[in-house]
């Protein structure tokens, strides 16, 4: 298994992890609060965190070709709801 871990310094991280999971629960399974949130992706998963200060992602997967698409599918949803935050990617580390 591959992992990767995502962050993204905001003080709308409850925000944009209510509206990623939302908006992925129309095509995969997904359970989420205000401060959690779990996607199943059909190629690996992704484990949502927020607090007053961060949202962190940890993602989990079993090749590369799947941890750069969970990665990028993350980015690009959120660079479409963090567009006033000016949001590009979050900040990934294995």
């Amino acid at each position: 298994m591959l992992t990767a871990t995502g962050t993204f310094s905001t003080k709308n991280a409850s925000k944009y992890l209510v509206q990623l999971c939302k908006h992925f629960a129309h095509k995969i399974d997904v359970t989420y609060d205000e401060a959690n949130g779990n996607c199943s992706f059909p190629m690996g998963t992704a484990a949502m965190a927020a607090d007053p200060e961060e949202l962190r992602v940890e993602v989990e997967v079993n090749d590369a070709e799947g941890l750069a698409q969970v990665k990028h599918v993350i980015d690009v949803h959120l660079e479409r709801f963090a567009f006033r935050e000016d949001f590009k990617n979050m900040d990934w580390s294995a």
